[in-house]
């Protein structure tokens, strides 16, 4: 028997712009918003047949290198589109090396994340 994930837990200090952000970029049709027994309100965004994204809010601002980051992919648009709906959104580019296939971008709270080529 094993596990599975139910949920991609982040930090933030701002869970309500950080949210609308990130639903944006994914299209999660759902956001849920609940107070724990400690009167944090967290935002949770929710899909069918996909993780949850909750976002907790914290007092400090991210301040080294995320140990664990989300890559995504574009469904129906070439990767540079993607990247630059996303810079839309509140964005930003960090590392687009040519020898790599992957483009590095921040979340509006400095939360890097990777784009990488549509799938077939």
């Amino acid at each position: 028997m094993s596990s599975h994930l139910i949920a991609v837990a982040i930090d933030c200090r701002d869970a309500d712009a950080l949210a609308a952000f990130w639903r944006e970029a994914l299209d999660y049709p759902r956001t849920e918003r609940w107070t724990d027994n400690h009167g944090l309100t967290y935002v949770e965004l929710k899909a069918p047949d996909r993780p949850s994204l909750l976002f907790q809010p914290v007092p400090e601002g991210k301040t080294v290198k995320n140990r664990l980051h989300l890559d995504i992919a574009p469904d129906t648009i070439d990767q540079r589109d993607e990247v630059a709906r996303l810079v839309t959104l509140g964005a930003k580019v960090v590392e687009d090396a040519e020898e790599d296939h992957w483009i590095v971008l921040k979340d509006p709270e400095d939360n890097e994340f990777c784009v990488l080529p549509r799938r077939s």
